[in-house]
């Protein structure tokens, strides 16, 4: 795109000749008069504007064309609803024990806790300063966009060529913005200064290499089709928003809530399952329930900033039927 731009510059040297150009030079009357020399100027600035109006144009398609900007968008979101750890490499490490003989330990088991507590702070900056500049960055692209895009609609040709310059760096620092987009869309590595093993376990040894970054897990999200709740018991199901289908520990929270749906006070508890389903039991009839679900927290886990609710109500004693006793959970 560069290359392409450091081409155009006034106009260019020996432009292909207009259909008026071609009349005007054939014309004995015309030929060196006033008249066809602005006629061979307006032509050239014609060219010009079309062509380098199509080098915008084709920008916009190819580097922010709705559907990408969409794109990056959904990838936005889904970041910032994400789970950020960290991934401490490697996981295990050769120490030796008091009778000086050596032997493997897992890294996490052997850290320095106040040491461990810093890393994850850093770390949950990092995160916070990463999706901040992405959202940023989405609405300067997003508006970059609009303002190509206005300078094609509604400028005429002089006013378009004489605001080139303006629009070439336009394109410059979008396509700038586009690359630290890509950069910011993958959690990167962590920078570390702090010795992370306990001096109590390394004894003389020296401190091992190790490197620190982020990686993300996908939120949770209750499927709203087969979750739904009886008159005492509730089935709740839920799946990774990536679709991963390993299964993990994850905790489900409920609360119990009024009639204006605030939370009531002293009814909620919290049930940890490593599934992607629960039956909730002992719950009371024709109440509204609100359930979160969330994936548990382990010591590497450095932010988490959202996580799915769903609101169910119980059926109350004067609908119940036949089949509330048939397809009653066991137990």
């Amino acid at each position: 795109m560069a290359a392409t731009l450091n081409g155009l510059g006034t106009g260019p040297e020996s432009p292909g000749q207009s259909e008026e150009e071609e009349e005007c030079r054939g014309s004995k009357d015309c030929r060196g008069s006033k008249e066809c020399s602005v006629s061979k100027e307006c032509s050239v600035s014609k060219e010009l504007y079309l062509e380098r109006k199509h080098l915008v144009l084709q920008y916009v398609q190819s580097e922010l064309n709705l559907l990408r900007l969409q794109h990056h968008r959904a990838k936005a979101e889904l970041l910032q609803k994400s789970y950020f750890y960290l991934e401490i490499k490697p996981k295990q490490v050769n120490l030796k024990d008091q009778d000086n003989m050596m032997y493997t330990a897992n890294l996490l088991d052997v850290t320095d806790h106040v040491q461990l507590q810093r890393i994850k702070k850093l770390g949950k900056n990092q995160t916070e300063i990463q999706l901040t500049l992405l959202t940023e960055l989405l609405e300067q692209l997003e508006q970059g966009q609009e303002e190509l895009n206005s300078y094609v609609r509604a400028c005429d040709i002089r006013t378009f060529l004489s605001q080139w310059d303006l629009i070439k760096q336009k394109m410059a620092k979008l396509s700038t913005f586009v690359e630290t987009l890509l950069s910011v869309e993958e959690p990167g590595k962590l920078h570390i200064k702090h010795r992370l093993l306990s001096s109590v376990y390394l004894r003389d040894t020296e401190h091992p290499p190790f490197s620190v970054s982020l990686y993300t897990r996908a939120p949770l999200i209750f499927d709203r089709r087969e979750s739904f709740a009886h008159k005492k018991w509730a089935k709740l199901k839920w799946f990774s928003e990536d679709q991963d289908t390993d299964l993990q520990w994850c905790e489900l929270h409920l609360r119990l809530l009024t009639e204006d749906r605030r939370r009531e006070a002293g009814h909620s508890r919290i049930q940890t399952v490593f599934s992607n389903t629960c039956i909730i039991k002992n719950l009371q009839p024709g109440r509204s329930y609100e359930f979160t679900v969330r994936r548990q927290e382990d010591e590497t886990l450095v932010y988490e900033n959202w996580h799915d609710s769903i609101v169910l109500k119980t059926k109350s004693d004067a609908v119940e039927t036949g089949d509330e006793a048939a397809c009653s959970p066991e137990g």
